[in-house]
């Protein structure tokens, strides 16, 4: 039962319905696989008791007939996410020993249609990062690796733990958050699909804050039908949400017919950057061809102010992050600093904020603090502000045109190696969302699909956007195009 683990959701689900195996099988293969998987450092917190009692009461359920598509699936919940009596770090040391007395909405959603939480996953420290080295738990490791070349990669960020553990098939799914790239980006470097819903589809309460007007969280999968299958459980109006949408929530999985004749899809010629690999531009011109010889429409399209987009999202994500996180004082909460005598609660916010962030939060927030402040208010943060409306501006502009899509590069690259970006300039961090960023300012769905290997044998992705609140449009072209490619390497095993 070992193979069970490797398994999609699809196939999971069509198993347990015929009681070809049962839930708990599946999650016993699934704990065996973490175990064996320590080196790749993805699961931070395991909790076996919880998915065995969750698998037992999920095959009771399945022993009654028809239910939940996700009803036994084994999964992993990124850190970010609220977990009832579960460590919900974040990744940071700041909020170390923090249990919560609630659960996530989204986390409570996935439990009432019988999913099973197999434990916490790494991730960038607050999910800012997108390597997956600013973490409190260490960095996490790609489970791909170079042909010839043992080198540890990273499996991108911020959420590196999900990308490794569904890679490497130590869960069949799990969640990340996406503030600017940070589901599409690692799934890309890993090899599957990562899909950012539209802003608002997916609630936001009970994930711990980065940039609330740019968060969304979103399934992180082994294929296209599976991603349309968590998003379902996943999406839904919350009242605890002031920024969740009340629309209805479609069958995603029943528009996955692969019939995209007449479709339009946008070639944007500002994503063609100076300095983009020719890999990533052959990847780009293929996943074009691919579309069209499906009976897409290709129509090369304009977005003007795309060269902004990430200066624009590196003063409103860390204005927002420098306001979320200041409640992170030693007061309420998580980690408070040993006090010297005579020191006051000036030197006690001091201190532990020095001791609980690491680098790149602090520098975030130096930023954000920065932007915020009142001599550069207007000529940073409120300048952002306008500009990411115009950025907004194009897209809608485009999907004026009747576009039904946007086809571009998911990432610059594919992964480099663990601790080559720390050595630059961290602004050469920061380009590895060049392609991202502009998907979350305006608040569009955007999927990451793998398409190919580069010659060094790594995976590469190629992104589609769609229309706000149009997820099941872009999945069924996402569909498409992984007919199309016909992806399916997975790693080989070293660890």
């Amino acid at each position: 039962m070992t193979e069970l683990a490797k398994l999609t959701i699809e196939k999971a689900r069509d198993g347990l319905r015929k009681k070809t195996f049962s839930s708990a099988e599946l999650t016993s293969s699934c704990l065996n696989a973490i175990q064996q998987a320590k080196e790749l450092n993805a699961f931070v917190h395991d909790t076996p008791e919880i998915a065995i009692k969750q698998a037992t009461d999920a095959d009771k359920v399945l022993s009654q007939g028809d239910t939940s598509s996700m009803c036994g699936i084994p999964i992993g919940i990124k850190d970010l996410f609220c977990t009832k009596g579960v460590a919900s770090q974040a990744a940071s040391n700041i909020l170390q020993g923090f249990k919560p007395e609630y659960e996530s909405t989204i986390t409570q959603k996935l439990w009432d249609s019988g999913a099973v939480m197999l434990g916490k996953l790494n991730m960038d420290e607050f999910a800012m990062g997108s390597s997956n080295e600013t973490s409190a738990y260490g960095d996490v490791v790609n489970p791909w690796q170079e042909a010839n070349n043992n080198k540890k990669l990273s499996p991108g960020g911020s959420s590196g733990g999900s990308a490794s553990a569904v890679s490497a098939d130590l869960c069949l799914a799990a969640t990340g958050t996406d503030t600017g790239g940070s589901i599409r980006q690692p799934a890309a470097f890993v090899g599957i699909t990562g899909l950012k819903p539209t802003y608002g589809r997916c609630s936001r309460w009970g994930v711990v804050a980065f940039a609330s007007s740019l968060d969304q969280a979103g399934p992180m999968t082994k294929c296209v039908r599976d991603a349309a299958i968590m998003l379902e459980a996943m999406s839904g109006h919350d009242a605890k949400d002031s920024t969740s949408v009340d629309i209805p929530v479609p069958n995603f999985e029943s528009f996955l017919t692969g019939d995209i004749r007449g479709k339009k899809i946008g070639v944007p010629k500002e994503y063609r950057m100076d300095g983009m690999s020719d890999e990533i531009e052959q990847l780009w011109t293929e996943g074009t061809a691919m579309l069209k010889d499906a009976g897409a429409t290709i129509v090369d399209i304009s977005l003007p102010h795309t060269k902004f987009a990430l200066p624009v999202y590196y003063v409103v994500a860390p204005a927002e992050a420098s306001s979320n996180l200041a409640r992170y004082d030693g007061v309420r909460f998580g980690h408070r600093s040993s006090l010297s005598l005579g020191d006051g609660i000036t030197e006690m916010y001091e201190k532990t904020r020095a001791e609980g962030f690491g680098e790149e939060v602090k520098r975030r927030v130096m930023i954000g603090t920065y932007v915020l402040s009142a001599g550069f208010y207007d000529a940073y943060y409120n300048r952002a502000r306008k500009v990411r409306t115009l950025i907004k501006g194009d897209f809608e502009n485009v999907f004026a045109q009747n576009i039904d899509a946007i086809l571009t590069p998911a990432t610059p690259s594919s992964a480099f190696g663990l601790g080559e970006m720390k050595e630059v300039d961290p602004v050469q961090m920061y380009l590895n969302d060049v392609f991202t960023v502009p998907v979350n300012l305006a608040g569009l769905p955007g999927i990451s699909v793998p398409t190919g290997l580069d010659k060094k044998g790594l995976p590469l992705g190629l992104q589609l956007i769609g229309r706000p609140w149009e997820e099941a449009e872009m999945l069924n072209i996402a569909y498409s195009l992984e007919s199309s490619a016909s992806f399916f390497d997975k790693p080989q095993k070293w660890w």
